[in-house]
Parts: structure tokens; sequence; C-alpha cells
């Protein structure tokens, strides 16, 4: 759902990732909603597919935290699709596999428990690179720029996160993501936190919240709709420095991490980057904020 969802979501200790690691063994496959998707020619084993190693024959099993529109979302079939799908089915696609989708909760998956235990092969959930979660988790190369940004109720008179705080505005975020992080670190050491990004505009729409903080391409999204627009504006935008990345079992296969950042690499030199980025932001890379 972020640093997220921001890029997206907190930061975990090693013990904690061990731990919940173990829990997700005992718990078998209960543990997230699985979903497969589209595109690519089954492969035979396991650790068949173009060399790397999978949890499951034939598939790229891919953890996430649904809803984080558009990077994933169920459409109005209920497949998961989104900008990370089509990112990461460039890869499936290279190892001649399908991607399958698990939805699982954030903190499971920023902790590097999910890969750990063999739930997924990799994450990809608008999830920001930061130092804290390299300790647990190996990325890819960045895949997407990621910004942060302010939605209000309209008429509060704010401009930025400085005005949310003289004016004593309530400030809602989502758990666990970078955009949390970076209001604690100014000025917002009891922001209010929602489990995901969903239920953090039914914050804001319930008047829990005054205003709020995500990443910016969840807000632009969520003001395409017309019941959002009518009462809700962005007030501010937040250069946050962050980049997304996709997200393996640290000491990852090193085939599956090299296949992924040599799709990522070859997808924005031949323009297959920028058809996808404009797809679902409805700009260019760099157009957004």
């Amino acid at each position: 759902m972020a640093l997220r969802p921001q890029g997206r979501r907190g930061y975990a200790a090693g013990a904690l990732a061990l731990a919940a690691a173990l829990a997700l063994t005992a718990c078998g496959s209960d543990t997230g909603t699985s979903s497969g998707t589209s595109s690519g020619t089954t492969g035979a084993s396991a650790s068949a597919a173009g060399g790397a190693k999978l949890v499951q024959p034939g598939k790229l099993t891919v953890c996430t935290n649904i809803p984080y529109e558009p990077f994933q979302f169920k459409d109005d079939s209920g497949k998961v699709v989104g900008f990370d799908v089509d990112i990461v089915d460039l890869a499936a696609k290279k190892l001649g596999v399908t991607q399958n989708i698990v939805d699982i909760d954030f903190a499971v998956i920023k902790s590097g428990a999910a890969m750990a235990a063999g739930k997924c092969d990799v994450a990809a959930a608008g999830m920001t690179i930061t130092p804290e979660r390299q300790q647990n988790i190996d990325f890819s190369e960045p895949y997407f720029d990621a910004t942060q940004a302010l939605l209000a109720k309209k008429g509060t008179g704010a401009k930025s996160l400085a005005d949310v705080k003289s004016k004593g505005l309530k400030l809602g975020g989502q758990a666990s993501t970078t955009g949390l992080e970076y209001a604690k670190k100014n000025g917002f050491p009891d922001v209010t936190e929602y489990a995901d990004s969903a239920k953090e505009l039914l914050a804001l729409q319930a008047g829990q919240a005054d205003v709020i903080i995500q990443d910016l391409p969840v807000v632009l999204t969520w003001l395409k709709k017309p019941e959002i627009a009518e009462k809700f504006e962005m007030i501010a935008t937040l250069d946050t420095g962050e980049q997304y990345g996709i997200g393996l079992k640290k000491g990852a296969d090193p085939v599956l991490l090299k296949t992924i950042n040599e799709e990522i690499a070859k997808a924005k030199q031949d323009g297959t980057y920028e058809k996808i980025y404009v797809k679902w932001f409805g700009k260019k890379p760099g157009e957004l904020g």
C-alpha cells in the first residue's frame, strides 16, 4: 500500500522478521489470498524456470498488499491488475512462467518474513527501498520514483504539513509506511495510523482525520473519482526522494534477481516502461509531480 503504502510502509528488526517467518511457516497456506494473473508459458519445475529457483513450479509467486491503486488492485472482474503487476510480468514472461499474486499483510512483506518463509518469490507492493528494509530484504534496481502527497477535506486553508500542525488539524497515515514515518519525523509524533490505504481514505471521508498523507499516485487516483474530488483536495506534494524496488529473500537467487533487473532496464530502454507508466498514471515518467 510506499514507504506502501508514501513510498510505502515502516521498519522491522531482524528478530521480528525471523519470528514472523516462523509464524508464517507454521500457518501454512492460509496466510494470504492467492490470485493468479497474466502471461507466460508454464515451466516444468520449480527450479527450471530459466534457471531461477521458484517456490511453485511454473509460477512466479508475488506477495502484495491490496488495495493500493494504481499499483495493485482488483478490477471489476476480480483480477489483480496495476503498475506493479505489469512490471513484474516482464520478468515472469522472460522466465517462461505465470505470475501468481498472494495478498498478504504489508508488515509481513516489508519485514522480509513472507519471502523468508517461502510464501513468495518476490514482493511488489509499492515498497520503498530503505536501509532498514535492506537488512532483511534484497531489492531489485529501483523501478519507480515516489513522492508523498497530502489529501485534505476542502476548506481547511492548509497548504503544507506546517499548516496542518499550526491549524491543529488531525493527520492520518497508513501504518508501516514511509509516509507515516515522514510525518512523525516532521512534527507529528502522534499521527493516527490506519491499517491500509482504503481504511485511511475512509477515515478522511468519515471526518476521523482532516488530512492524510499517502503516495502521490494513489492520491491522484482517488481524486479521479467524482465523489472524492467533490469534497477533498490535494493540498501539497512532498518530495521525499523515495524509490520503489521489487523485494526478494535476503541472499536472493542470483538468476531471479538478475532477470528482474535486466527486464526493468530493458523496458526503460525500449519504451515498454514508459508505455506501462502512461497506462496507469496517464503521464510520462517525471511528469506526475
